[in-house]
């Protein structure tokens, strides 16, 4: 019986260590769950909700959150009271704020229609006034021929024939005018119009223009501009203060039929001097910013990206990141640990909040430095050791912790721009000038080749530069290329976008 009775033991199932594998086991599906909760809410957000970040805390006071009641007033009720014998009437009367029709600009040509009445002799009449409506008008585009015609003169006393010369042209035996090519790269690569559609479009105005040409033409500009981008490249590089992103572009080629291959243009802004230059790679890889940054020496601000740690060991570069990358995660963690994510943007918050009191009163320089160390540097401090604090709470996993994890790896470097005036907060000057890119991948879906890739690297690098100096990219193109064909190496620069003069 003895026997029996420890053979049953033996074999008996341990309840209890598959009680714990199943609480283990339990606690894996259920961070699994959480994880999959919150890609849906992140992809939900993406297709449905607003891209914007600004973090609004659940328990801020009424007073200071927007709601349907706050709407700045359009009109404004004035109440007068008259005394009247018998009883008194008070009049209520609207008074509105309305600025009334937007004028347009002064600098439109106007064109005046004159209507006079009809049955009288004007000649007759004495004029009391008149009214006047403005209605904006529009004109479709053409497209006419241009003829340069150049007389031959024989000289009578001489025998001598004289003829002007024909005008230099930076692109050589083209069929279009200037005007013409720069309303082609324009439409192109700033309103992300294709060729194709481009080409529908002057059919419509009779130009019959095959895509071959209008191919060779975008070429033929670019290779007329290789120049101009390679003196804005030394310039951007030049620059003591760069941030750098990266962004995706699909690429026709002949590896795989009707496939693409995902490329990169690698992008870097210079902050004090607002240049933009876009440099195309066919990879991520540290190739691209290593082999173009081989020189560089000054500030480099990027987001939190492996690629450019390799920049730590560069002496003369010092390497920071970008505050609104890191706050972008615990945006993304507010499903997950909505407490600990609201604290940290509530001091992010604060740290924007004293950027902008700083930017309007034109506080520059050393004076910015001392705000910021006296201001920005005490929020910082304190959030660093609370974020390591907070992180032996969480599971590293999380959405909470990851994003903990993301900005106590950083936050030296997050915080450097606090020690300097002459730094930015943020990457957003790079990503702003990035965002072109993106609209024209939804229109035009991929470059033709890596050459054409390359192309285009140029025209968004001069294009982007005259954006942010709020350039007419049309009149920079036009009359760059006319002058082009006669400028001097030494007056290259004047046609860059910020020297730029008519």
């Amino acid at each position: 019986m003895q026997s029996v009775a420890n053979i049953s033991v033996s074999e008996a199932v341990d309840y209890k260590a598959l009680y714990e594998q199943s609480l283990a086991e339990n606690k894996i599906l259920k961070q699994q769950l959480e994880q999959l909760q919150i890609q849906l809410l992140q992809l939900q957000k993406l297709v449905f909700g607003s891209k914007h970040e600004r973090f609004v805390p659940q328990n801020a006071n009424a007073s200071q959150q927007g709601t349907l009641f706050t709407v700045d007033p359009i009109a404004e009720v004035i109440t007068e009271t008259k005394e009247l014998p018998a009883r008194e009437i008070t009049k209520t009367t609207v008074v509105s704020k309305h600025q009334g029709r937007q004028s347009f600009p002064e600098k439109l040509r106007r064109q005046e229609v004159v209507i006079e009445p009809q049955g009288i002799d004007i000649a007759n009449c004495s004029r009391l006034g008149e009214d006047v409506t403005e209605l904006l008008a529009y004109t479709p585009s053409e497209l006419y021929v241009k003829r340069i015609v150049r007389p031959r003169y024989a000289v009578k006393t001489t025998g001598v024939v004289a003829q002007a010369p024909a005008p230099a042209r930076a692109i050589e035996k083209c069929s279009a005018d200037t005007s013409l090519l720069a309303q082609i790269v324009v439409e192109k690569y700033v309103d992300h119009l294709p060729l194709y559609r481009q080409i529908k479009r002057y059919d419509r105005l009779d130009g019959n223009i095959n895509d071959s040409t209008i191919g060779d033409w975008v070429r033929a500009v670019a290779h007329a501009l290789s120049g101009l981008y390679d003196r804005h490249k030394k310039k951007v590089l030049a620059s003591q203060y760069l941030h750098a992103d990266e962004t995706v572009i699909q690429v026709m080629t002949d590896e795989k039929k009707n496939a693409t291959h995902q490329g990169y243009y690698w992008v870097y802004q210079s902050h004090h001097d607002k240049l933009v230059l876009f440099d195309y790679r066919s990879g991520r890889g540290r190739e691209g910013p290593t082999t173009i940054l081989k020189d560089y020496k000054g500030y480099l601000q990027t987001d939190g990206y492996a690629g450019y740690d390799i920049f730590k060991d560069y002496p003369d570069i010092t390497l920071f990141h970008c505050m609104a990358h890191a706050r972008r995660k615990f945006h993304e963690a507010l499903p997950n640990d909505r407490k600990r994510a609201e604290y940290v943007l509530e001091q992010i918050q604060q740290l924007y909040a004293i950027e902008r009191q700083a930017k309007e009163n034109s506080i520059k320089g050393e004076d910015l430095t001392q705000y910021r160390k006296e201001h920005a540097l005490p929020i910082l401090q304190n959030l660093g050791a609370w974020m390591k604090k907070a992180y032996m709470e969480v599971l590293p996993k999380s959405s909470i912790g990851k994003a903990l994890a993301y900005s106590i790896e950083r936050w030296d470097k997050l915080s450097l721009y606090a020690t300097n005036g002459l730094l930015h907060i943020d990457n957003n000057p790079v990503e702003n000038s990035i965002r072109p890119v993106a609209v024209g991948r939804k229109n035009y879906l991929f470059a033709g080749s890596h050459a054409a890739a390359e192309r285009a690297a140029i025209f968004y690098s001069l294009f982007a530069t005259c954006k942010v100096h709020t350039i007419n990219p049309y009149d920079w193109l036009e009359n760059v290329l006319d002058k082009l064909a006669i400028c001097t190496l030494d007056q290259l620069d004047d046609l860059l976008p910020q020297n730029w003069v008519r």
